[in-house]
């Protein structure tokens, strides 16, 4: 799994609690401040934190697959992370490799 972009993220955590995903959130906010001082601020204030954050994350999974399911752990899901206050549309490629059984 790939996200074909570089100011958001792919991760794979809790999900049955969405204050998880707040406090991801949260987290990272504090890490990676917003702040006028990023040398590349020419699309906005929110886009150098979000390419580092982007970088921390990665852009990329790779999950098992068995008898045709993900093999994710019971309260594991999949995270696209927007890193921008205002991200646009966003693309995910699926590569599938393996046999056939």
């Amino acid at each position: 799994m790939f996200c074909m972009h570089t100011s958001c993220s792919i991760s794979i955590n809790e999900n049955y609690d969405s204050d998880v995903r707040k406090d991801l959130e949260d987290t990272l906010n504090t890490i990676v401040p917003q702040n006028p001082r990023y040398r590349h601020s020419m699309e906005g204030l929110d886009d150098m934190p979000a390419h580092v954050k982007s970088s921390l994350l990665g852009v990329n999974q790779f999950i098992p697959i068995r008898n045709g399911k993900l093999m994710l752990g019971t309260w594991q899901g999949i995270y696209l992370c927007e890193h921008r206050d205002h991200g646009g549309n966003r693309q995910i490629v699926l590569t599938i490799q393996g046999q056939a059984l």
